[in-house]
């Protein structure tokens, strides 16, 4: 192969540049590309790493939670100085990322990504990642996807066992030069998923999360660059058993609520306060949008009621057993407690909004 003469910009791309399928139009398509990544967690920040080192030119990061030390075995981004900080992920993500690669432009938005701001949060971008860890925001993106045509792509991954499949709308097939696939909902059901095993009941090791995310940057590099072959089925693994597979997926069901009858049940779900127990981590989220909040003057509040820490992004107090993580947004993450009723109950004592 010739020697590439390439400016100061695309040389550091250079190994992925003579890959033949790319090439110096891919790189630069790359370049111009947009990205969100719904969840900042072990996938989400895998996708990241892998997107920003590819030269992606935008990558918007969403997340709701905060760094803790038992993130750190999957969560590559991120190290013990972050768990000190409570950095939120976003936050902590951008700042790893911009070291990695500062010819980027990164968007952290520490927030719920929730009917009032998916569509917000997603609108001037090309494609979205999914790095969540559950299906309700899973189907939460595949009507933000279906309303505003984008493409995005679902991964899943729990103990050694992950899925991941590729979603195009069909106004936006033609934009991406693929054929339209079915939703998620055409694929999962109506209504999603429950009661199966997750990270936090049934465990997953790191390399299941690197190999699932890889698959899936793959997946955004090809839409991206108009390049490559898609998945166009459902790819599963499981590492510990060493199985791989790739099976088809049937084609859009006429009746699905989403693709097929035009519904937006969970775009257009009530959107005003509300609670969210978070799976297997004795704690409860409160949304109270609309509301800003003075984490300084809360924190001074909460001072004589037990220890709190706080910084530019969140605030934690321990009291009487419970740990309250308050973000500007007046979100609350509340931790020791499953009963929503109780967790109201604590956000209307120790926050008072």
């Amino acid at each position: 192969m010739p020697h590439l003469q390439l400016n100061d910009q695309l040389a550091r791309y250079q190994r992925q540049i003579i890959f033949s399928g790319l090439g110096v139009d891919g790189q630069r398509k790359l370049m111009r590309s947009r990205v969100a990544i719904v969840g900042c967690g072990a996938t989400g920040s895998s996708l990241a790493n892998l997107l920003a080192r590819a030269g992606v030119g935008f990558l918007r990061l969403i997340d709701r939670d905060f760094v803790e030390m038992n993130n750190l075995h999957r969560q590559m981004l991120y190290d013990e100085r972050d768990v000190a900080e409570g950095a939120p992920k976003a936050v902590a993500a951008a700042r790893r990322l911009r070291a990695i690669n500062s010819d980027i432009d990164l968007d952290p938005q520490v927030v719920d990504f929730n009917p009032g701001n998916a569509l917000a949060l997603v609108q001037d971008v090309d494609l979205i990642l999914d790095g969540t860890d559950n299906f309700e925001t899973r189907y939460l993106i595949n009507d933000a996807a279906l309303e505003l045509d984008i493409p995005w792509v679902y991964t899943g991954v729990v103990a050694s066992y992950g899925m991941t499949t590729t979603l195009i709308p069909d106004a936006a097939a033609e934009k991406v030069g693929r054929e339209a696939t079915p939703c998620l909902q055409c694929i999962m059901g109506p209504e999603p998923p429950t009661g199966g095993p997750t990270c936090d009941t049934a465990g997953v090791i790191g390399p299941i999360v690197s190999l699932m995310a890889s698959i899936s940057a793959a997946e955004a590099i090809k839409l991206l660059t108009g390049q490559g072959e898609i998945n166009r089925g459902m790819i599963t693994v499981d590492l510990w058993d060493n199985a791989f597979e790739q099976f088809g997926i049937a084609g859009r069901n006429p009746d699905c609520p989403a693709c097929g009858k035009g519904e937006r049940r969970f775009l257009n779900a009530e959107a005003g306060s509300r609670t969210a127990v978070l799976c297997g981590r004795d704690a409860v989220q409160i949304n109270n949008p609309g509301a800003r909040v003075s984490l300084p003057e809360i924190a001074k509040r909460l001072e004589p009621l037990g220890r709190v820490e706080v910084n530019a992004y969140l605030l934690r107090a321990h009291i009487d057993g419970y740990e309250i993580a308050l973000f500007p947004d007046g979100r609350a993450i509340i931790k020791g407690v499953e009963d929503p009723g109780l967790a109201k109950s604590l956000y209307a004592r120790y926050i008072g909004l």
